[in-house]
């Protein structure tokens, strides 16, 4: 029913529909809820009974009547000489309470006409609940004279398979499709003489709770509770009473003492109402009920009607011809899988029947002898698809990979950076080897490789998300070679002032390096040689003036030891002298290395500004 409500479409040839009603279907759970009694699985009857106390029960024990008002029920448990039983109690209309075995009576009945139809309408409810195949949908119209009304919907059915057949003749350059539809029949009811139509697509579908009634659940709002008014102690005055609240701050205290309802956060000014309270609550529950799906036009489908009327009982299935015609094929060998050496008979597929061919398992008969099978999807018209169907043991296709080839294609260099584009060439062979006594067209699927692109390659004749496509005839009984190029090109940027003299000389030899480069690039190396001289000249200088310093230590020690020692004055002052012109000479290094290092600094200026005007 909520495909039915969901897609319902009415045609009234003579008059106007006016309206559609059809049985509802309140949830189990509410119907049952209105009974005064509930039967709950698997329950004994004496518990039924016994939520019925002071009802009146009348029950048949063989030609004797026993009537009384129901006190109370209960099973009893088992012995060892009597079995569980269920037991009444009834107040008979003498007065007397009287014992009642339920199992031994063999009618009972309600002699209240409301209770007994109540009893009737419980046990339909479970059964019509139980019954889900069939519901009843009526159509209003405005005029009752007779007249065609159609009425058409949608409901669920098991999805229609296609299968086929492709007959290669015996010169394997023409071929027929045969397309079969398989159908299944699980209506519950016989399909006789009727007019089959499929449909294939990818429409969008979902379930809507349509035929269940929806109810909206709805806040409490409970009422201010009075209270008894306490008694009052009134003290004597000290001062004089302030004067009263304005009228609005008055209803603005008194409002705090009586239920608000708000809209996000905010209070309706002054006091709410229990009318508008339940509005505002009613307002803020409307919306609990989220959609449950979405749609959107759908107009990429296709059909097939089959011509005759056919006949399918339920629970059957049936296979149905929609397709028997020629079609554009030819034979070929593809191979795209490396990790075997033989490719795969196939076929090209062009799609010249005129209409979508759905998607399905192929069957291949080659000159009426069973050839393999493959697996196609969804064609549209005048488009082309491979199908492989077997494996191609007179073939052999084994392949090499080439070493790297890398190669500098241009040098530029902009903010003082060298940037330089590199190609990178890979190369694969396919050497194939054709045993067979027929020649044969191949398909190599050789893989996309991401970032590279073919050079100095034949161009494939169609290319695929993951491969390029390349056709190549080879012939009876022979070998070729058949080779694939692919180049990358990418950039590598290199920082000009972190570069040594040496490799700006490599650079400068580079036969992409023009002239006019090649001079700018000539005078920074330059400054940088002399960069690198006065950086070298700095640590020998360095290097002796650690040595120089070493001896002066050791002279030092020497002057200590041997000051207080007689006869060894003249060693002293040979001692001293030595200090006094290593000293000297310290000074002229340190000289020496302020001077190297004004020049770098100097150097390394004129080395910026040259790479701040490197452009080429």
């Amino acid at each position: 029913m909520n495909d039915v409500l969901k897609s319902l479409t009415v045609t009234d040839s003579g008059g106007k529909v006016t309206g559609i009603r059809y049985d509802s279907n309140i949830p189990l759970e509410q119907k049952l809820s209105e009974f005064p009694f509930a039967i709950q699985p698997g329950e004994p009857l004496s518990k039924v009974l016994d939520q019925l106390k002071g009802a009146q029960l009348e029950l048949d024990f063989g030609s004797q009547k026993v009537k009384g008002a129901i006190v109370s029920a209960r099973t009893i448990p088992g012995d060892k000489e009597r079995a569980e039983r269920d037991q009444l109690t009834l107040l008979l209309e003498s007065g007397d309470l009287r014992n009642v075995d339920l199992s031994a009576a063999s009618a009972m009945r309600f002699p209240d006409a409301k209770l007994q139809l109540q009893f009737k309408d419980y046990l339909g409810a479970l059964t019509s609940a139980r019954s889900k195949e069939k519901r009843t949908v009526y159509i209003d119209s405005t005029d009752t004279k007779s007249r065609a009304v159609k009425a058409s919907y949608i409901m669920p059915m098991p999805a229609w398979k296609s299968s086929y057949r492709l007959l290669f003749d015996a010169t394997g350059l023409q071929a027929v499709l045969e397309g079969w539809a398989i159908v299944d029949n699980t209506t519950g009811d016989d399909w006789t003489g009727v007019h089959i139509s499929l449909i294939s697509g990818k429409p969008i579908s979902f379930i809507s709770e349509l035929y269940d009634p929806k109810f909206i659940r709805r806040e409490s709002a409970e009422l201010p509770e009075d209270q008894a008014v306490a008694p009052v102690l009134y003290k004597a005055a000290m001062l004089a009473a302030p004067p009263p609240p304005p009228p609005a701050a008055a209803m603005g205290r008194k409002s705090e003492m009586q239920p608000r309802a708000g809209f996000a956060g905010g209070v309706m000014g002054g006091i709410v109402s229990s009318d508008m309270a339940m509005q505002v609550q009613a307002e803020a529950t409307q919306s609990s009920v989220a959609p449950s799906g979405t749609a959107s036009e759908i107009a990429d489908l296709f059909e097939y009607s089959v011509k005759d009327a056919v006949t399918v009982k339920k629970n059957e299935s049936a296979m149905l011809p929609f397709l028997q015609q020629k079609i554009s094929a030819r034979k070929l060998v593809v191979y795209s899988d490396q990790s075997r050496p033989n490719p795969l008979n196939a076929a090209e597929l062009t799609n010249t029947a005129g209409r979508t061919l759905d998607g399905g398992p192929i069957t291949v008969y080659d000159a009426g002898a069973y050839a393999g099978e493959a697996l196609v999807e969804t064609i549209k018209s005048n488009d082309k698809r491979l199908i492989s169907y077997g494996v191609d043991l007179g073939t052999r296709i084994s392949t090499a990979m080439s070493p790297w080839t890398s190669d500098v294609r241009e040098v530029h260099a902009h903010n003082g950076m060298l940037v330089t584009k590199y190609s990178r060439v890979q190369k694969k062979v396919y050497s194939i080897r054709n045993v067979d006594a027929k020649a044969k067209t191949l398909i190599i699927e050789h893989p996309i490789s991401g970032g590279f692109a073919l050079i100095n390659t034949v161009k494939p004749i169609e290319t695929t998300s993951k491969a390029y496509r390349f056709e190549i005839a080879v012939p009876a009984n022979g070998s070729l070679d058949f080779a694939v190029s692919e180049e990358n090109i990418y950039d590598q940027q290199t920082s000009v002032s972190s570069m040594t003299p040496d490799a700006l000389v490599v650079w400068m030899k580079n036969k992409t390096v023009s002239d006019a480069a090649r001079r700018q690039l000539q005078q920074i190396s330059d400054l940088k040689t002399q960069m690198v001289a006065a950086d070298a000249e700095k640590r020998r200088i360095e290097t002796e003036v650690q040595n120089v310093t070493r001896d002066e230590e050791r002279n030092r020690q020497n002057i200590a030891s041997l000051g207080a020692v007689s006869g060894q004055q003249q060693v002293v002052q040979d001692y001293a002298r030595k200090l006094t012109e290593q000293e000297t000479q310290i000074a002229k290094l340190r000289d020496r290395q302020g001077a190297l290092e004004t020049q770098r600094s100097v150097l390394q200026e004129r080395v910026n500004g040259l790479i701040e005007k490197l452009e080429f």
